[in-house]
């Protein structure tokens, strides 16, 4: 007890506002059943001092305050900001590589194939997660380094959702650091990148206008697509989630891929057996079995 009356002395000196254990229970429920991310006891102390520039920023006095606010937002640009900053949104392009090589030589073979034999034109991709638009950028550019003329021949867009809107507005601007794309593979920077000034790049038009981005939270109910997926790409999301709510979403994504589609998770990540007919093809990459 001493202990605890001491830190909060010291966060009182220091400018910080305290969360208390009824204002962090709440916090952490309206959390969970928003946005699935499970906000351990361990993870306190995070919570607490990432939400104190929203609380300087909006002059809450406390975290009470703080959450009635959060709970009567219906903008939805509340929960935004509070999943912007309890989320990591670390990333830069052809991150964990052997998933693209995986998807341009193995998957997109495969897709190609199919879509002819069903003298189809749509592929369907999507990028569950996407932060500020590498991952789907560096899906889009190796499709059509590997399609070459053909790509013109197919209808394949990428969806790329985030429930964070600042993680949004940059994909869109599609403006990048130049240590973000050191790991593409030789040419791509220049092929498909245009210098804005020294060290900084941004996407070129021919990719970027094939990548639809839009807000999406992947706890919703219901899924609004009219078609299923011939890949899915959700790496790095569900580490914050817990086994039940991990579970949900796969089965979601199985419903929404098509038979013989991919789903790729982060290297981290885990699938429990037995939750869908998902078989492990390579590591964090999955095949729907018809």
């Amino acid at each position: 007890m001493e202990n605890k009356i001491e830190r909060l002395k010291e966060f009182h000196s220091s400018g910080i506002i305290s969360i208390s254990d009824e204002d962090f229970d709440a916090i952490r429920k309206y959390v969970y059943n928003t946005i699935g991310i499970n906000i351990t006891e361990e993870k306190r102390n995070l919570l607490q001092s990432r939400l104190q520039k929203i609380l300087r920023k909006e002059s809450f006095k406390n975290f009470k305050d703080y959450y009635d606010a959060l709970v009567s937002d219906s903008s939805g640009v509340a929960l935004s900001e509070l999943a912007n900053n309890i989320s990591t949104n670390y990333t830069y392009f052809y991150r964990e590589n052997e998933h693209f090589d995986f998807f341009v030589d193995t998957a997109l073979k495969e897709i190609l194939k199919k879509k002819v034999a069903q003298k189809s034109n749509d592929i369907r991709l999507w990028s569950a997660g996407c932060s500020s638009g590498e991952e789907p950028y560096t899906l889009m550019m190796m499709m059509m380094q590997k399609m070459g003329d053909m790509y013109s021949k197919f209808d394949a867009g990428i969806l790329a959702t985030d429930i964070s809107l600042k993680a949004l507005t940059l994909a869109k601007e599609g403006v990048y650091e130049k240590d973000k794309l050191k790991r593409l593979p030789e040419g791509y920077s220049s092929k498909y990148f245009e210098k804005l000034d020294e060290g900084i790049f941004k996407i070129k038009n021919i990719v970027k206008k094939e990548v639809t981005f839009r807000r999406f939270n992947l706890m919703n109910d219901i899924f609004p697509f009219k078609k299923q997926f011939d890949a899915i790409f959700c790496r790095n999301v569900m580490i914050y989630f817990d086994n039940d709510t991990r579970a949900t979403l796969v089965r979601k994504f199985y419903d929404f891929l098509e038979d013989g589609g991919y789903l790729f998770i982060g290297h981290s990540e885990t699938i429990r057996r037995g939750i869908v007919n998902l078989k492990p093809i390579a590591p964090a990459i999955y095949k729907k079995e018809g």
